[in-house]
């Protein structure tokens, strides 16, 4: 008996565009045996390229030069942590005694990074733009009218009764952040690398926040941060973007050697405390009348 042959098969037509198209990107490319970065072959950026020339990459599309990777790598590094007394971290730890994985304990800290912690940098990043378009500072940043934008601008923070963004610390009297990293941006200003017009109008407010008091409020992490992804052309929310990525990589250092620990359900508080409470006394439900 003879058997018909095989229709001849017909190539397959491919996705259709609406369906291909759905999720289109110009961020990555993955294929069978390939991995695209904007264009680059992952197996030739291995070893060539560090973390931060990669996070820089994914997010502009271009490979930064030297001088503004190394700008990024140091803000990154700067905000990587601060300690448990950070409720991102705080977070994370309790997350992580109660047997939750990685995964989620670093989504507990994340969760808590919004307008008031972690949210300063973005803030600060749209104060710097406003006050040097309102200066109209010239190339340089410098000039007498950014220092009287500045000045104006405080005295509308302290009329409203609101602090400025990235200036002042809770914690530490001067940020041991601030000095590296306004160094490196000036270094990397005057060689031409970066405008230096963030620098000129954080160091402005800076000054303007210091007088008429008898101590002075130094830019803090936020304000530092701030000036560099300034300088280095991220929008504000990207900023903001950028400082949740640095502080995971607290968040994950914290979460892991507390679930190393092997302690379970550790709370806010030591177990022999009690939160103070200033409810009613004791107290009797009263009894209810028969229907």
């Amino acid at each position: 008996m003879n058997t018909p042959s095989p229709a001849p098969s017909t190539p397959h037509p491919g996705p259709l565009p609406e369906v291909s198209d759905w999720w289109t990107t110009a961020v990555s490319r993955i294929r069978p045996g390939e991995i695209l970065l904007r264009g680059y072959p992952v197996e030739q950026l291995i070893g060539h390229v560090g973390f931060a020339e990669s996070v820089w990459l994914m997010i502009r599309g271009e490979l930064p030069t030297s001088a503004q990777a190394r700008l990024l790598d140091a803000a990154l590094v700067a905000g990587v942590d601060h300690g448990p007394q950070a409720p991102s971290i705080a977070a994370a730890r309790m997350a992580a005694t109660c047997g939750l994985g990685l995964n989620n304990v670093i989504a507990s800290g994340v969760n808590l990074l919004g307008d008031v912690h972690g949210g300063a940098g973005q803030q600060c990043m749209e104060v710097l733009a406003e006050l040097d378009q309102k200066a109209g500072a010239s190339a340089d940043g410098s000039g007498a009218g950014l220092d009287e934008a500045a000045d104006r601008l405080v005295a509308a923070y302290r009329t409203e009764r609101r602090h400025v963004p990235g200036f002042g610390h809770r914690f530490h009297p001067h940020d041991p952040r601030r000095d590296p990293l306004l160094e490196l941006v000036a270094e990397a200003a005057a060689n031409g690398a970066v405008p230096g017009r963030a620098l000129a109008a954080g160091l402005a407010l800076e000054h303007a926040l210091a007088k008429g008091r008898s101590r002075p409020v130094p830019m803090n992490i936020d304000g530092a941060t701030a000036i560099i992804y300034s300088e280095l052309g991220f929008p504000p929310e990207l900023g903001r973007g950028l400082f949740v990525l640095s502080r995971s990589v607290g968040i994950l250092a914290h979460g892991w050697e507390e679930k190393s620990s092997g302690i379970r359900i550790k709370g806010p508080i030591p177990r022999r405390l009690l939160p103070s409470y200033h409810g009613p006394e004791p107290r009797d439900l009263p009894q209810q009348e028969s229907a």
